[in-house]
């Protein structure tokens, strides 16, 4: 397989990203831990809720060609203050608000991991914050 895109039609998707992600009334990041889900489309499945964080109105602060994919920088996200429930971190979606539909799905970790947190090791009450947040179009293989 060697499909590629170019540089111009990647932003178009990173674009297309942000406008689904923008699409509510303020998007939020949901932690959970648990068995992560086949892709975005998959239901949870016994999954906890760890922790919610909320997007700035506009999710992405910039946009940037990093030479191999559009990459899309998160605007400030405000950590949860409180968490949900004690448990390991172990994925993420991204839902277009509280309730609302989800868009995008990856893993989390304090390193290496599509959504760079403070810790994976939640516990109830603690403060949950992300200390890294990006997501790339890939132009090819």
């Amino acid at each position: 397989m060697a499909l590629s895109v170019t540089q111009a039609v990647a932003q178009s998707m990173l674009t297309a990203l942000e406008a689904a992600i923008d699409a509510g009334t303020a998007a939020v990041i949901n932690i959970y831990s648990g068995t992560v889900p086949a892709n975005a489309d998959a239901a949870l499945s016994g999954n906890t809720q760890l922790a919610q964080l909320v997007c700035a109105a506009s999710v992405f602060a910039s946009k940037t060609d990093t030479g191999s994919a559009a990459r899309g920088t998160f605007a400030a996200i405000t950590a949860d203050a409180s968490a949900d429930a004690t448990g390991t971190a172990t994925f993420f979606r991204i839902l277009t608000q509280n309730g609302g539909t989800v868009v995008a799905q990856g893993t989390v970790g304090t390193a290496a991991a599509d959504l760079i947190l403070n810790t994976v090791s939640i516990t109830l009450g603690s403060t949950v914050s992300i200390t890294s947040a990006t997501l790339d179009v890939p132009e090819g293989p």
